[in-house]
């Protein structure tokens, strides 16, 4: 090829390069451009157009609120007595949001378990926490730590991402089962509370009072949260506090019940072997001097989650520990009504207080067969109101129901509270039962019957109260129809101040009187059962009484003899026998205490009821003389 050709074929190929290099360089130039601008977009997304939600994604990483758990207040008795207070115990926490996800979470979970002892229960609880807490947040996993315990974990503290273990204060009964079922327990946030309860009220706290006065006076007792703002480094290690709003603790409780008082009434209940309960009430102002219930418990373990088979036992037991009898156990109130009913004949007119019935052992509806037996087989004779109280006699009672009928009844007796709630300052109370036609038809879609209304005239058949109800009634009784809503707590203190708050008598509508005479009489026939020789009561606590004594004896039946029966409580299965009860004021002439005994099973009241309540009034006498 020519010399030429080849120099013009040269310069063709040299200008084709070049513009596949331009081209290319155009187009990588493009795409730098483009890079660039996409860059430059992202950057001012995030800088300038999210500025404010990363700056606070990017604060949160190094700075978090820490809630500061208040002191829970503690409860005393009367004069001081430690009932529930706080002991220091360490406990492990997790906060979610160190750790990461759920496969993190069960990887941290199985390291700890090598270390400590973890059962699964624990770890179920914890991780239903954590799914209802905020993941800044720690979350109790284990509670009362020992000092090994403590140390392996310390050692490998720096392979736990968001483990850390707390100083704290657990809940502590010093006085174990003595005024176990007033005083109550706190136990562990389950989750139905959860569900329920404002999370701020209790952040950074794991446990809630269940029952007694640690119930009835949470919102007091608990205290406010407080709060610490703080700046952890990547460990989540604080660094330093920010800002800090201190908790208030709680107020400390001050319970009307005196402990001595309290243990004399439980142990007489022990020592008697007999299940039931003992209220004490102060007439004059509506507060509880006692309130025992045989048998107790121990409420310490329920503190941080008592085991299955402890609380199994407790729950199954035929004896029922955990029920509060005084507060809960509703029972027929036999013969102790009679005082109430005496007072409702001669105030409604029905009788005058020495009109006499005679009393041949038996009273019959006209032109029935079925004899409604008295207690005594041979009868008392010619009875007025003094006898019918004094011995007891059930056939006035049974005519003087007929003649009141169950509506007067009914009205008379709710004044005095028969089923009704008290309203004292604990939950779940009972309000018994105090029967009329309605509620009959409502309940049992049956007609009221006469022999109805000579059962209740008795304090049988549907009528039922607790003791509670009966001492609030008996302390109405004691003055004159004045009474109060009665309560366990007395006072309340500031724990930063140190200032008591006494709180006042809550009075309740007096019981009208129509004539004070009547009153005084009842009373007066009530000292008889006490202090005659042909009184109820009279052996087991007349003879060299220091004082004076108004009181009523009572005997209820458990089950129906039938019409030939006789009762023979040698024959009986011990749940079969009769219920023992007594109510009594004293000193008759000025009521400083009001109570009410059941012994379950216990036969007479006079004869095992009387005693316990005159121990208990002695001990609570000879220390406020």
């Amino acid at each position: 090829m020519p010399l030429r050709a080849r120099v013009a074929d040269l310069r063709q190929t040299n200008l084709a390069a070049r513009r596949l290099f331009i081209g290319r360089a155009l187009v990588a130039a493009l795409v730098v451009l483009l890079a660039f601008l996409g860059v430059t977009a992202r950057m001012a997304y995030l800088q300038v157009l999210n500025h404010e939600h990363f700056s606070l994604l990017s604060d949160q990483n190094r700075v978090r609120l820490v809630p500061l758990p208040p002191t829970r207040g503690q409860i005393f008795d009367r004069k001081g007595v430690l009932l529930a207070g706080n002991l220091t115990s360490f406990h492990l926490d997790i906060t979610p949001e160190q750790v990461g996800g759920h496969a993190a979470m069960d990887a941290l979970l199985e390291d700890l378990r090598g270390l400590i002892e973890l059962s699964d229960g624990e770890i179920a609880r914890f991780k239903r926490l954590v799914r209802r807490s905020s993941r800044s947040i720690g979350v109790p996993l284990r509670f009362n730590l020992t000092e090994d315990e403590m140390a392996r974990v310390a050692v490998n503290q720096f392979r736990l991402p968001g483990v850390d273990v707390r100083n704290d204060l657990t809940r502590v009964y010093p006085q174990g089962q003595h005024l176990a079922h007033v005083v109550g327990y706190v136990g562990r946030i389950d989750e139905a509370e959860l569900a329920r309860l404002d999370p701020a009220d209790y952040s950074g706290s794991s446990h809630i009072g269940k029952i007694g006065v640690e119930r009835s006076y949470e919102e007091l007792l608990r205290g406010k949260v407080g709060w610490q703002q703080v700046e952890t480094n990547a460990q989540g290690r604080v660094i330093r506090v920010l800002e800090s709003t201190p908790p208030v603790a709680g107020r400390n409780i001050y319970l009307s019940i005196d402990s001595h008082v309290q243990r004399v009434a439980e142990q007489v209940l022990i020592d008697a072997g007999f299940l039931g309960a003992i209220v004490a009430i102060d007439p004059r102002n509506g507060e509880v001097i006692a309130m025992a219930s045989n048998p107790g418990y121990d409420p310490n373990p329920f503190v941080n989650g008592i085991d299955a088979k402890s609380f199994k036992a407790l729950n199954t037991s035929p004896d029922r520990p955990l029920f509060n009898r005084a507060l809960r156990g509703m029972y027929p109130p036999g013969s102790t009504v009679k005082p109430f009913y005496g007072l409702a004949g001669v105030e409604l007119k029905e009788r005058e207080r020495y009109s006499a019935t005679f009393c041949p052992g038996y009273f019959q509806l006209p032109g029935q067969e079925h004899k409604f037996r008295d207690w005594r087989r041979g009868g008392h004779g010619r009875v007025d109101l003094d006898r019918a109280i004094t011995e007891s006699c059930d056939v006035y009672y049974y005519q003087l129901a007929l003649d009141l009928g169950i509506e007067r009844m009914h009205d008379f007796m709710s004044q005095f509270g028969f089923g009704r709630l008290t309203g004292i300052d604990l939950r779940g109370e009972k309000s018994g039962l105090m029967p009329s036609p309605a509620w009959k038809r409502r309940t049992y879609n049956q007609a009221w019957f006469p022999g109805d209304t000579i059962s209740a005239g008795i304090g049988q058949g549907y009528v039922l109260t607790t003791p509670l109800q009966l001492a609030n009634a008996t302390a109405a009784l004691a003055m004159g129809g004045k009474h109060f809503q009665p309560r366990v707590v007395h006072a309340l203190e500031d724990q930063a101040t140190r200032t008591t708050t006494v709180l006042q008598p809550q009075p309740l509508p007096p019981i009208p009187v129509v004539e004070r005479r009547n009153w005084d009489a009842v009373v007066a026939f009530m000292t008889h059962v006490v202090h005659t020789e042909r009184g109820t009561a009279f052996r087991a606590m007349g003879r060299g009484a220091q004082y004076r004594i108004a009181a009523k004896t009572g005997t209820a039946q458990v089950f129906t003899l039938g019409q030939n029966e006789k009762y023979d409580a040698s024959r009986l299965k011990d749940e079969l026998l009769d219920h023992a009860l007594f109510i009594a004021f004293a000193p008759a002439e000025a009521p400083r205490i009001a109570i009410a005994v059941i012994a379950e099973n216990g036969g007479h009241g006079g004869s095992v009821a009387a005693p316990l309540a005159k121990q208990v009034m002695d001990a609570y006498l000879e220390a406020y003389p």
